[in-house]
């Protein structure tokens, strides 16, 4: 007997990933540029680190925050690189940024909060935010500060419900990096209005031609997000970390020890050795991201298509006159797009595609799209 039971409200409310449905519907020869996915391979002694890990039986759960040499590690990093006073006791290792992004949600906000989101933003800032009983409202990313959010843009949105703004410094999907005096002063204005700062820094390390900046080096209430997924090609892994004062990590911290546990043993093992071992493949994955970038800007400039440079992240996020019968019509041509309007309200009249794929196979779709 089918017994027809309705579903939550909070769930009904919210829609599978866009990302994920063109990947899934993508035929046997089509080229993906929808997954925000490094086609590099992880570098060898990070996969042997997680390699003799298991060998050595360190194949169990581990403390719920995460072992403490990677915690210590990531404190180490955050204060070095980001500016950010931190302690093993403030990071919490996580199943990768989703999961971080989720438990922050939960443990933060309340039924009716509002949580400001960059529009266009990542997608599941909305859906989380939703989960959590939030409203979601979107911050209009203006063309005339060159798809950056700025301090104004924030003071327009913010209203005496506002609880978190999130900032995703380089951007998915626009690939724009905020400049210095904009998170500090975004970080300010939190401050002085008691909001939580979200700051999903998983892009930091692909930058081309300007340089990221923490909320966390300007504000004791910012919450830093990073992950390895992008940065060491290890998204599989699902790793990733949060950073909060000591007083906001223990409030995160219940949440993921009951949606989690602990992120996996032998990935913690391979993220320390992601961040204590050589970093060279890091600089040679930038600059390849680069040349990719360059050639997809090239091409549909030659298609008559005008696309904002990016100065981070492997996105570009141009502005076509038809996006869902770009999408498709490139579908028919064997290419994975995204509809631009799956990363919010100020996304309707554009299509994200990713450059995470190999030169060729880069330039392959370009000469697909570009076909009669």
């Amino acid at each position: 007997m089918v017994i027809n039971m309705e579903s939550s409200k909070r769930v009904s409310s919210i829609n599978l990933s866009e990302i994920r449905r063109m990947f899934e519907i993508a035929g046997e020869n089509a080229i993906s540029l929808g997954l925000g996915e490094p086609d590099f391979k992880t570098p060898q002694n990070i996969i042997d680190a997680a390699t003799q890990a298991m060998n050595e039986g360190f194949t169990h759960y581990t403390s719920n925050m995460g072992i403490i040499e990677l915690r210590e590690a990531i404190a180490d990093k955050l204060e070095k690189e980001n500016g950010i006073s931190s302690s093993a006791d403030s990071v919490i290792v996580t199943v990768g940024a989703s999961e971080a992004v989720y438990v922050c949600m939960q443990a933060l906000i309340n039924p009716g909060d509002e949580v400001l989101i960059p529009d266009p933003g990542f997608l599941s800032y909305s859906a989380c935010a939703k989960l959590a009983d939030g409203v979601p409202v979107g911050i209009k990313i203006k063309e005339e500060n060159d798809l950056r959010m700025t301090c104004d843009d924030v003071l327009e949105s913010i209203t005496p419900k506002t609880k978190a703004i999130i900032l995703n410094s380089p951007s998915n999907p626009i690939g724009s990096v905020m400049k210095k005096k904009d998170v500090k002063g975004i970080a300010e204005i939190a401050d002085d209005n008691d909001i939580y700062i979200i700051s999903d820094e998983v892009y930091e390390k692909i930058i081309y031609d300007s340089k990221h900046y923490s909320a966390g080096q300007f504000s004791e209430n910012a919450i830093t997000i990073n992950a390895f997924s992008k940065t060491y090609a290890m998204t599989g892994f699902r790793i990733g970390y949060i950073s909060a004062n000591d007083s906001i990590a223990e409030e995160l911290l219940k949440v993921h020890q009951y949606i989690a546990a602990c992120a996996s043993s032998m990935a913690q093992k391979a993220a320390l050795e992601a961040l204590e071992g050589p970093q060279n493949s890091v600089k040679s994955m930038v600059s390849e991201f680069k040349k990719r970038r360059d050639l997809i800007i090239k091409r549909l400039s030659g298609m008559g298509i005008d696309c904002p440079v990016p100065e981070g992240a492997f996105y570009v996020f141009p502005k076509v006159d038809n996006p869902e019968k770009f999408v498709s019509d490139g579908l028919k041509k064997g290419v994975v797009m995204v509809n631009g309007k799956a990363f919010g309200e100020q996304g309707s009249d554009h299509v994200r595609l990713s450059y995470a794929t190999a030169y060729d196979k880069l330039e392959e779709a370009m000469d697909r799209l570009e076909s009669n």
